[in-house]
């Protein structure tokens, strides 16, 4: 028999992938970035604009661009991860100590 705390939890994950997949595929739009948005935009508003700044690096494909964004995220998500876990042990550590201190 499943205890609750684990029911609660495959519920719980079977929720996320629900809220994350039913964008996907009930909402018929086109899934673009916000750069190619504001480049459309201004395109429309002054078609004769210059830009006045080129990137320092273009990837040479969308699959490539994509893995840059991956790892990027992924970066991202290591440091944000380590950040927690030093104040969450840390915090640990204060707790065992007031706790020897008594």
């Amino acid at each position: 028999m499943v205890n609750s705390k684990a029911k609660q939890v495959w519920l719980l994950l079977g929720a996320v992938v629900l809220l994350g997949a039913a964008p996907l595929l009930f909402v018929n739009a086109k899934f673009e970035g916000a750069d190619a948005q504001a480049k459309d935009l201004i395109t429309d508003i002054a078609p004769d604009y210059t830009p006045w700044a080129t990137p320092v690096f273009e990837p040479q494909s969308a699959e490539v661009e994509s893995l840059f964004f991956a790892l990027q995220a992924s970066l991202g998500a290591v440091v944000i991860g380590f950040v927690v876990g030093q104040y969450t042990e840390r915090h640990r550590q204060k707790r065992l100590q007031i706790r020897r201190e008594k």
